[in-house]
């Protein structure tokens, strides 16, 4: 049993499923389904087709150059069977499967890091543009403030000093009191 590729989406075709379609030149092309099959009819290029492995890999969405892949390619060398080959194949096969996983993760999660830091400067640079509407119009004036409500608590209390009615002199000190304590 023999797991083809497809010609326009490079996805697997199953024995007794997908399209064959064998050119005047014997060349033969075999589709996983009827939508890549009409694509190349329309003599679509699978590198301009966004969802295809093609698109993928020129883009740079998916890992191009890795030995693992080395694996994958066909061999047309018969080889006499023998059962320690095949089980110690088998289980290459798999460990090189998982190689592959991971670095495929690898290489998403490097790709997936530059755009958030793009995200992550387009952010900054947004907010330093429009920073008017997050900071409030008073943020750094509360100093100011204060020290222009300590310079009128000071002139209330010269002008109550100067005032003859100690009730007035009594009432001015408490409220210097509680506000700078």
């Amino acid at each position: 049993m023999r797991i083809e590729k497809c010609y326009f989406c490079s996805g697997p075709v199953y024995p007794g499923h997908g399209n064959m379609f064998v050119r005047n030149d014997c060349k033969v092309f075999r589709f996983c389904k009827s939508k890549c099959h009409k694509n190349f009819k329309k003599k679509r290029n699978p590198r301009k087709t966004r969802w295809t492995k093609a698109f993928r890999k020129a883009a740079g969405k998916e890992l191009t150059v890795d030995n693992a892949l080395e694996f994958e390619k066909r061999r047309n060398i018969p080889l006499k069977y023998q059962r320690e080959l095949w089980s110690k194949t088998v289980e290459a096969m798999k460990k090189v499967e998982e190689i592959k996983q991971k670095r495929q993760a690898r290489f998403i999660i490097n790709r997936l890091k530059k755009g958030k830091q793009l995200d992550k400067e387009e952010a900054i640079v947004e907010v330093k543009k429009n920073i008017h509407l997050i900071k409030a119009p008073h943020a750094g004036k509360a100093k100011q403030l204060e020290e222009k409500m300590v310079q009128k608590l000071q002139e209330d209390v010269d002008m109550a000093e100067m005032t003859s009615d100690p009730m007035r002199q009594m009432h001015f000190s408490m409220l210097c009191v509680t506000i700078f304590h």
